[in-house]
């Protein structure tokens, strides 16, 4: 006869997870998701269920399965199998064995859903007004940056990439209309610069110029904690210094902005300088010469603090495994702004597991 599980074993199972260390129980621990149900609400408004049918799921456990997937990088498919296979995923949604589970076209319409009205946007605002009630308050100056967020690559020839750039639609497109659905005509290809280090005998060497296709995650964190404030989501070819207004964050507690060179022109140093904020943005070499010794010192120091935001982009891209498999600047901003907020969400617990809060 098959061993069928008891209560009991569950528990004992459960308990030996937590006795590891669930992120997942420590984040249920800390997190009121039921902050979210109003704007979940909004962005997917349900029937009454007078037509019958299967009742739907609750918002606040498909808005869970969608943070899920953001952190640890999941398909709708493997989402799907895992929250059936893990006991700490089906923990933390408040399901049990014998419960039903969203499927992945489920989950797929219900991320469908917050496309609209900027509900992303909506939900981050919500949790990161909660953070700054509890005392994680935005401080110490607010660092930018903006990095690739890689998508499937499209194979299309120079006359079809000029048409996307110009914002129509390539020639024949139209007639094939399974085609048209399968091409992203939002990302766009770039060429991401890497400047190499002179060798050891001060010889310099080939810079490396690497292409990419996507969309781009520009985000503003704060020097104090480390979480994002401000987030935009645009195509991978966007100029990431035109951006820097739409990330910045108004209730941090100090003036200093830090950023690389891409974000240094006259519009943006006049406009932090009207908001009342310091410029520690990176000075250009100039053109033709050499960088002289006291700005090369300058940018070094700014570097040190500038450097932070890269460990978000790691964690994004590494342990949460960060991409866009779907089609489109509208899913890609969801993809993204629920990465940025589920980022948030990680950064919380492993702070309140080191600090207090200011």
């Amino acid at each position: 006869m098959a061993w069928q599980p008891g209560f009991f074993d569950m528990a004992d199972r459960l308990r030996e997870l937590s006795a590891k260390g669930d992120d997942l129980e420590r984040i249920a621990a800390l997190v009121d998701f039921e902050q979210f149900r109003p704007d979940l609400e909004r962005a997917v408004p349900r029937g009454n269920g007078s037509k019958g049918g299967r009742p739907a799921f609750d918002h606040v456990l498909m808005f869970k399965v969608l943070l899920l997937q953001a952190m640890h990088g999941l398909s709708d498919e493997r989402a799907e199998y895992l929250i059936k296979d893990r006991l700490s995923f089906m923990r933390f949604l408040g399901l049990g064995l014998a419960d039903a589970v969203p499927d992945a076209n489920t989950i797929w319409t219900f991320r469908e859903a917050l496309k609209r009205a900027d509900a992303v946007q909506a939900l981050f605002a919500r949790f990161d007004a909660t953070l700054k009630a509890a005392g994680w308050l935005a401080m110490g100056g607010q660092i930018v940056d903006a990095t690739i967020v890689a998508a499937p690559k499209q194979r299309n020839t120079e006359v079809e990439r000029a048409a996307l750039r110009a914002g129509q639609v390539p020639e024949g497109w139209t007639n094939k209309p399974a085609k048209l659905r399968q091409k992203d005509r939002d990302a766009r290809w770039t060429v991401k610069f890497s400047k190499a280090k002179p060798r050891e005998d001060g010889a310099p060497q080939i810079d490396l110029a690497v292409p990419a296709f996507g969309y781009k995650n520009h985000i503003g964190i704060d020097r104090g904690h480390g979480l994002i404030r401000g987030w935009a989501a645009t195509h991978a070819a966007a100029h990431d210094g035109a951006r820097l207004e739409d990330v910045l964050d108004a209730d941090n507690t100090a003036s200093d902005v830090w950023a690389d060179t891409a974000y240094r022109s006259a519009k943006n140093e006049a406009m932090l300088a009207g908001r009342g904020l310091v410029s520690r943005i990176h000075r250009k070499k100039p053109k033709g010469r050499p960088m002289p010794e006291r700005t090369r010192r300058a940018n070094a120091r700014k570097s040190m603090v500038r450097s932070r935001v890269e460990h978000v982009f790691a964690h994004q891209k590494g342990l949460m495994s960060l991409m866009v498999r779907t089609i489109g600047i509208a899913r890609a901003t969801v993809k993204i702004g629920l990465a940025n907020l589920a980022y948030n969400i990680l950064r919380l617990v492993w702070l309140s597991g080191r600090a207090v809060p200011a």
